[in-house]
C-alpha cells in the first residue's frame, strides 16, 4: 500500500482526492494538513510514502516549505499538485527538490500516473515541462528573468505585480516593511527593471499572476 499525505487548504478538494485515490487498490491517504505549519508538524511526526503538496497553503507557500521538507525527509517523494500553470512554478519546484509537478487542470488519471512514477524513484515531468528544462539546459544564459529570483523574492514580485502595497505585502508574508523593501530592491536589480509598473507588465506578459 502506498501511503499518501495531502497538504491542501481546501477540505472538499482533499476529500475528493481521497475518494479518487481510494478507488485504486494500491493507494491510501493516511495523513492530511490544511496549512504549512500543520504540514511541517505532520511530516516530522507521521509515516507515509508520498507528499502531495499544494502551493497556495495558508502561512508559508508549498514552494517555500519544500526545502525544509527535503531537509527533514531527504528521500520523501514530493508531487506539487497545483492550480497554477507549469510555467509559473514547475522549474522552481523541481530545483527546490520536488519529484514532479502536476496542474490540477490535468485529467485525474495523470495524478495516478504521477504518483506511481515518483514512488518508483523517478521524476514525473510532462512533455511541455521537459521542453522547458531542455531549453534551460541548452541556453542557461537565456533563462527567463524571474527564475533568477529566490522563492521569497518571487512571492514578493507577484504581490507587487498585483498592486499590493509594501505594508500589505509585509503583513501577508509576516515580514517587516524594511525587509520587503530590500526584496523589492533585489527584484528590480535582478530583473533589470526600474519600477513596480515594469514588474507588473512583466508578470502579466509571463502569466505569473491571475
Amino acid at each position: 500500500m502506498i501511503r499518501i499525505m495531502i497538504a491542501d487548504d481546501h477540505p472538499i478538494f482533499r476529500e475528493g482526492v481521497k475518494k479518487f485515490l481510494g478507488s485504486e487498490i494500491d493507494f491510501s491517504v493516511t495523513v492530511e494538513a490544511e496549512n504549512s505549519a500543520e504540514a511541517i508538524e505532520k511530516i516530522m511526526n507521521e509515516d507515509f510514502d508520498i507528499l502531495l503538496l499544494d502551493i497556495g497553503l495558508p502561512g508559508r507557500s508549498g514552494i517555500d516549505i519544500l526545502p525544509e521538507v527535503k531537509r527533514l525527509k531527504p528521500n520523501l517523494p514530493v508531487l506539487i499538485y497545483s492550480m497554477h500553470p507549469e510555467e509559473r512554478y514547475a522549474i522552481r519546484a523541481l530545483k527546490a527538490g520536488a519529484s514532479g509537478y502536476l496542474s490540477k487542470e490535468e485529467d485525474a488519471d495523470k495524478l495516478i500516473e504521477a504518483l506511481r512514477t515518483i514512488h518508483s524513484g523517478r521524476k514525473y515531468i510532462t512533455p511541455s515541462l521537459a521542453e522547458k528544462l531542455a531549453f534551460e539546459i541548452a541556453e542557461p544564459t537565456h533563462s527567463v528573468l524571474h527564475e533568477t529570483l529566490s522563492n521569497r523574492e518571487f512571492e514578493v514580485m507577484q504581490k507587487i505585480a498585483l498592486g499590493k502595497s509594501i505594508k500589505e505585502i509585509a503583513d501577508a508574508l509576516s515580514l517587516s516593511v524594511n525587509t520587503v523593501n530590500t526584496y523589492r530592491a533585489r527584484i528590480l536589480e535582478k530583473m533589470q527593471m526600474k519600477n513596480n509598473m515594469d514588474i507588473a507588465r512583466y508578470a502579466i506578459k509571463s502569466n505569473l499572476i491571475d
